[in-house]
């Protein structure tokens, strides 16, 4: 049992073997949240273990459509997940629609099986705010429009995924 030098191979018990069994099973495709709005666009990705995220450089919505394509052309992203806007009362906002119409014209271009989920972002900017205080970032760099979507859009997968 160990690392054997001659094959290069680490030759484990019943732990190991399920242990690589379990890390191949896990072996999946990355997650792209993208926080919506107007203006700017927020976003994140995860690896394609799904442990870690990354923000995205946050862009103006106009040019959304390129940067997802560009990230979907690269065939590692299973789930493009939006965080779905509603008012407290749990009625969909303005942005629905919007969402709604640019998930329609991703997918003509696009012309592949894309799963697309929602997630309630309710209180994500707010969270957002938070996390960059604590996180001892200045105050002139969190109050940056840009660095909010980007946390937020990291929030919505750390919800999705329950972390």
């Amino acid at each position: 049992m160990g690392w054997d030098p001659s094959s290069k191979k680490f030759e484990g018990g019943l732990f190991f073997e399920s242990f690589r069994k379990y890390l191949c099973s896990r072996i999946m495709g990355r997650i792209l949240a993208i926080d919506y709005g107007r203006k700017r666009s927020g976003m994140a990705i995860t690896d394609t273990l799904q442990i870690s995220i990354n923000p995205l450089p946050t862009m103006p919505t106009h040019l959304l459509e390129a940067a997802c394509l560009e990230k979907l052309n690269q065939g590692d992203v299973d789930i493009l997940l939006f965080g779905l806007p509603t008012h407290t009362d749990g009625t969909e906002t303005y942005l629905k629609a919007d969402i709604d119409g640019f998930i329609k014209k991703l997918k003509k271009t696009f012309q592949k099986e894309l799963q697309i989920e929602f997630i309630d972002e309710s209180f994500s900017s707010v969270e957002a705010r938070n996390v960059l205080l604590q996180s001892g970032i200045g105050k002139k760099k969190r109050r940056e429009k840009g660095r909010i979507d980007q946390m937020s859009a990291v929030l919505l997968i750390r919800r999705y995924l329950n972390y």
